[in-house]
């Protein structure tokens, strides 16, 4: 028998690839804000976002 489903890259080879340069809030709750990126598609919590921003920056810095 053959699976239907198709092929999903390795987990977080997306999140490497993609800077996730435009977001939408999809949820939010009181302590947290979730949003997705439009390019990839990857949900993540908004202050995973800002930490992301934050290490780009001090990594493009230290350059």
């Amino acid at each position: 028998m053959t699976s239907n489903h198709p092929s999903q890259p390795p987990a977080g080879s997306n999140r490497q690839a993609c800077k996730h340069p435009r977001v939408q809030i999809v949820s939010r709750d009181e302590d947290a804000e979730y949003v997705e990126c439009l390019e990839c598609g990857d949900i993540f919590d908004f202050s995973e976002f800002k930490d992301m921003n934050i290490e780009e920056s001090a990594q493009s810095s230290e350059s």
